[in-house]
Protein backbone atom coordinates (compact mmCIF):
# COMPACT_ATOMS: atom_id res chain seq x y z
CA UNK A 1 0.00 0.00 0.00
CA UNK A 2 2.80 2.40 0.81
CA UNK A 3 4.63 1.93 -2.48
CA UNK A 4 1.15 2.02 -4.38
CA UNK A 5 0.66 5.61 -2.43
CA UNK A 6 3.80 7.14 -3.22
CA UNK A 7 3.82 6.05 -6.88
CA UNK A 8 0.65 7.76 -7.01
CA UNK A 9 2.08 11.10 -5.83
CA UNK A 10 1.14 11.05 -2.18
CA UNK A 11 4.14 11.88 0.63
CA UNK A 12 2.70 11.95 4.18
CA UNK A 13 0.10 9.65 5.22
CA UNK A 14 -2.42 9.96 8.61
CA UNK A 15 -2.92 6.20 9.97
CA UNK A 16 -6.26 6.29 11.06
CA UNK A 17 -7.19 2.90 12.62
CA UNK A 18 -10.95 3.12 14.02
CA UNK A 19 -11.02 4.17 17.84
CA UNK A 20 -13.58 3.96 20.38
CA UNK A 21 -17.22 2.22 19.60
CA UNK A 22 -16.47 -1.49 19.06
CA UNK A 23 -12.78 -0.93 18.96
CA UNK A 24 -11.91 -0.11 22.90
CA UNK A 25 -8.57 -2.40 22.46
CA UNK A 26 -6.93 -0.04 19.83
CA UNK A 27 -5.52 2.54 22.23
CA UNK A 28 -3.24 6.17 21.38
CA UNK A 29 0.18 4.39 22.24
CA UNK A 30 -0.36 1.21 20.56
CA UNK A 31 -1.08 3.17 17.25
CA UNK A 32 1.68 5.33 17.98
CA UNK A 33 4.08 2.51 18.50
CA UNK A 34 3.01 0.42 15.40
CA UNK A 35 3.05 3.73 12.84
CA UNK A 36 6.98 4.41 14.36
CA UNK A 37 7.38 0.50 13.52
CA UNK A 38 6.00 0.46 10.12
CA UNK A 39 7.68 3.83 9.21
CA UNK A 40 11.47 2.60 9.97
CA UNK A 41 10.45 -0.58 7.75
CA UNK A 42 9.73 2.07 5.05
CA UNK A 43 13.41 3.75 5.85
CA UNK A 44 15.15 0.31 5.55
CA UNK A 45 13.17 -0.91 2.15
CA UNK A 46 13.67 3.24 0.79
CA UNK A 47 9.67 4.01 0.32
CA UNK A 48 9.79 7.63 0.84
CA UNK A 49 6.64 8.34 2.60
CA UNK A 50 5.89 9.91 5.98
CA UNK A 51 3.45 7.99 7.89
CA UNK A 52 1.65 10.16 11.11
CA UNK A 53 -0.41 8.72 14.17
CA UNK A 54 -4.23 9.82 14.00
CA UNK A 55 -7.53 7.78 14.46
CA UNK A 56 -11.40 7.67 13.39
CA UNK A 57 -12.93 7.88 16.15
CA UNK A 58 -16.75 6.86 17.32
CA UNK A 59 -18.45 9.40 18.83
CA UNK A 60 -18.36 8.66 22.65
CA UNK A 61 -19.93 10.77 25.36
CA UNK A 62 -16.73 11.44 26.94
CA UNK A 63 -14.85 12.04 23.89
CA UNK A 64 -13.65 15.63 24.24
CA UNK A 65 -12.22 14.07 27.88
CA UNK A 66 -10.81 10.98 26.44
CA UNK A 67 -8.93 13.34 24.01
CA UNK A 68 -7.53 15.73 26.33
CA UNK A 69 -6.44 12.57 28.36
CA UNK A 70 -4.45 11.77 25.52
CA UNK A 71 -6.51 8.46 25.19
CA UNK A 72 -8.22 9.33 21.96
CA UNK A 73 -6.00 10.08 18.98
CA UNK A 74 -5.81 13.57 17.17
CA UNK A 75 -5.06 13.73 13.47
CA UNK A 76 -0.95 13.56 13.10
CA UNK A 77 -1.07 13.71 17.23
CA UNK A 78 -0.88 17.75 16.85
CA UNK A 79 -4.17 17.77 19.67
CA UNK A 80 -5.96 20.04 16.71
CA UNK A 81 -8.35 18.21 14.58
CA UNK A 82 -9.98 14.86 15.50
CA UNK A 83 -11.32 13.04 12.66
CA UNK A 84 -15.16 11.61 13.72
CA UNK A 85 -16.60 8.97 12.43
CA UNK A 86 -20.95 8.51 12.26
CA UNK A 87 -22.52 5.32 12.24
CA UNK A 88 -23.37 4.53 8.44
CA UNK A 89 -27.25 3.60 8.96
CA UNK A 90 -27.89 6.84 11.24
CA UNK A 91 -27.29 10.20 12.09
CA UNK A 92 -26.40 10.84 15.51
CA UNK A 93 -26.81 15.23 16.25
CA UNK A 94 -23.32 16.26 17.00
CA UNK A 95 -24.47 19.86 18.61
CA UNK A 96 -22.87 19.36 21.77
CA UNK A 97 -19.94 17.91 20.97
CA UNK A 98 -18.61 20.60 18.28
CA UNK A 99 -19.41 23.09 21.05
CA UNK A 100 -17.31 20.81 24.00
CA UNK A 101 -14.81 20.08 21.21
CA UNK A 102 -14.45 24.16 20.27
CA UNK A 103 -14.11 25.25 23.68
CA UNK A 104 -11.00 22.89 23.52
CA UNK A 105 -9.18 24.51 20.97
CA UNK A 106 -10.03 21.45 19.03
CA UNK A 107 -11.78 21.45 15.29
CA UNK A 108 -14.05 18.21 14.27
CA UNK A 109 -13.73 16.95 11.30
CA UNK A 110 -16.43 14.45 10.04
CA UNK A 111 -15.65 11.41 7.68
CA UNK A 112 -17.42 10.45 5.11
CA UNK A 113 -20.62 12.13 5.40
CA UNK A 114 -21.85 11.25 1.81
CA UNK A 115 -22.12 7.46 2.97
CA UNK A 116 -24.20 8.06 6.28
CA UNK A 117 -27.66 7.25 5.51
CA UNK A 118 -28.95 10.04 7.70
CA UNK A 119 -27.23 12.54 6.24
CA UNK A 120 -28.25 10.80 2.63
CA UNK A 121 -32.18 11.28 4.00
CA UNK A 122 -31.80 15.09 5.25
CA UNK A 123 -28.91 16.71 3.74
CA UNK A 124 -29.85 19.94 5.31
CA UNK A 125 -28.09 18.57 8.56
CA UNK A 126 -25.02 19.83 6.59
CA UNK A 127 -25.26 23.44 6.83
CA UNK A 128 -25.78 23.05 10.66
CA UNK A 129 -22.69 21.53 10.72
CA UNK A 130 -20.78 23.31 8.90
CA UNK A 131 -22.05 26.68 10.61
CA UNK A 132 -20.52 25.19 13.97
CA UNK A 133 -16.96 24.76 12.96
CA UNK A 134 -17.58 21.32 11.38
CA UNK A 135 -15.48 20.10 8.70
CA UNK A 136 -16.16 17.48 5.89
CA UNK A 137 -13.90 15.25 4.59
CA UNK A 138 -15.16 12.74 1.63
CA UNK A 139 -13.96 9.99 0.58
CA UNK A 140 -11.60 9.67 -2.97
CA UNK A 141 -13.96 6.01 -3.79
CA UNK A 142 -16.89 8.17 -3.47
CA UNK A 143 -16.13 9.99 -6.32
CA UNK A 144 -14.62 7.85 -8.62
CA UNK A 145 -17.67 5.36 -7.90
CA UNK A 146 -17.15 2.56 -5.62
CA UNK A 147 -19.99 2.97 -3.95
CA UNK A 148 -22.51 3.11 -6.48
CA UNK A 149 -23.92 6.22 -8.53
CA UNK A 150 -26.34 7.15 -5.78
CA UNK A 151 -23.36 7.86 -3.32
CA UNK A 152 -21.44 9.61 -5.94
CA UNK A 153 -23.66 11.96 -7.15
CA UNK A 154 -24.18 13.06 -3.90
CA UNK A 155 -20.60 13.57 -3.21
CA UNK A 156 -20.05 15.27 -5.84
CA UNK A 157 -22.60 17.90 -5.20
CA UNK A 158 -20.88 18.61 -2.01
CA UNK A 159 -17.88 19.46 -3.56
CA UNK A 160 -19.61 21.71 -6.04
CA UNK A 161 -21.53 23.47 -3.34
CA UNK A 162 -18.57 23.95 -1.15
CA UNK A 163 -18.86 21.50 1.41
CA UNK A 164 -16.10 19.77 1.32
CA UNK A 165 -12.88 20.42 2.72
CA UNK A 166 -10.63 17.34 2.63
CA UNK A 167 -10.36 14.03 -0.28
CA UNK A 168 -8.82 11.59 1.76
CA UNK A 169 -8.36 7.76 0.61
CA UNK A 170 -9.97 6.14 3.50
CA UNK A 171 -7.72 3.13 2.32
CA UNK A 172 -8.08 -0.21 3.18
CA UNK A 173 -5.68 -2.40 0.90
CA UNK A 174 -4.49 -3.05 -2.35
CA UNK A 175 -6.96 -4.14 -4.70
CA UNK A 176 -10.46 -2.77 -2.99
CA UNK A 177 -10.42 0.59 -1.44
CA UNK A 178 -7.01 1.68 -2.66
CA UNK A 179 -4.63 4.41 -1.18
CA UNK A 180 -4.99 6.28 -4.47
CA UNK A 181 -5.44 9.43 -4.90
CA UNK A 182 -4.86 10.86 -8.41
CA UNK A 183 -8.45 9.54 -10.06
CA UNK A 184 -10.32 11.20 -7.68
CA UNK A 185 -8.05 14.88 -7.95
CA UNK A 186 -8.45 14.52 -11.72
CA UNK A 187 -12.53 14.24 -10.80
CA UNK A 188 -12.59 17.44 -8.79
CA UNK A 189 -10.44 19.41 -11.25
CA UNK A 190 -13.40 18.65 -13.76
CA UNK A 191 -15.83 20.06 -11.23
CA UNK A 192 -14.16 22.52 -9.50
CA UNK A 193 -11.22 23.67 -10.69
CA UNK A 194 -7.48 23.03 -10.27
CA UNK A 195 -7.12 25.48 -7.51
CA UNK A 196 -10.10 23.97 -5.75
CA UNK A 197 -8.09 20.68 -6.12
CA UNK A 198 -5.30 21.48 -4.66
CA UNK A 199 -6.81 23.07 -1.42
CA UNK A 200 -8.66 19.67 -0.75
CA UNK A 201 -5.71 17.11 -1.47
CA UNK A 202 -2.95 19.31 -0.55
CA UNK A 203 -3.45 22.66 1.20
CA UNK A 204 -5.51 21.88 3.77
CA UNK A 205 -3.88 18.41 4.66
CA UNK A 206 -0.95 20.07 5.05
CA UNK A 207 -2.66 22.03 7.33
CA UNK A 208 -3.91 19.40 9.53
CA UNK A 209 -0.58 17.44 9.10
CA UNK A 210 1.20 21.13 10.60
CA UNK A 211 -1.46 21.37 13.59
CA UNK A 212 -2.72 24.41 11.67
CA UNK A 213 -5.99 26.00 11.45
CA UNK A 214 -8.35 24.84 8.22
CA UNK A 215 -10.46 27.87 6.37
CA UNK A 216 -13.52 26.98 6.11
CA UNK A 217 -15.63 27.15 2.41
CA UNK A 218 -18.34 29.29 2.23
CA UNK A 219 -20.80 26.32 1.00
CA UNK A 220 -23.30 27.16 -1.77
CA UNK A 221 -27.05 26.98 0.35
CA UNK A 222 -29.58 26.44 -2.19
CA UNK A 223 -32.49 23.66 -2.32
CA UNK A 224 -31.10 21.04 -0.37
CA UNK A 225 -33.54 18.84 -2.63
CA UNK A 226 -31.12 19.06 -4.98
CA UNK A 227 -28.35 18.13 -3.48
CA UNK A 228 -29.43 15.20 -4.63
CA UNK A 229 -30.54 14.87 -7.71
CA UNK A 230 -29.59 13.89 -11.53
CA UNK A 231 -26.54 14.81 -11.24
CA UNK A 232 3.37 23.84 2.74
CA UNK A 233 3.14 20.93 0.13
CA UNK A 234 1.13 22.78 -2.08
CA UNK A 235 3.02 21.70 -5.00
CA UNK A 236 0.81 19.88 -7.70
CA UNK A 237 0.19 16.78 -6.81
CA UNK A 238 1.87 15.98 -3.51
CA UNK A 239 -0.81 14.61 -1.71
CA UNK A 240 -1.19 14.30 2.10
CA UNK A 241 -4.43 12.25 3.00
CA UNK A 242 -5.73 10.26 5.95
Amino acid sequence: MAEMATADGIVAIVATPHQLGNYPHITAENVRMQVARLQSMLVQKGVGLELLPGADVRIDPDLTGKILSGEVLTLADQRRHILLELPHELYIPLDRLLGELQSAGLTGILSHPERNQGIINQPKILSNLVNQGCLLQVTAGSLTGVFGSRIQNFAESLVERGFVDFIASDAHGIKYRTPLLSQAFDRVVKLVGYDTAIELFCRNPARVHAGMPVTPHAPQYKNHNSFYGNTLLNTARQFVHF
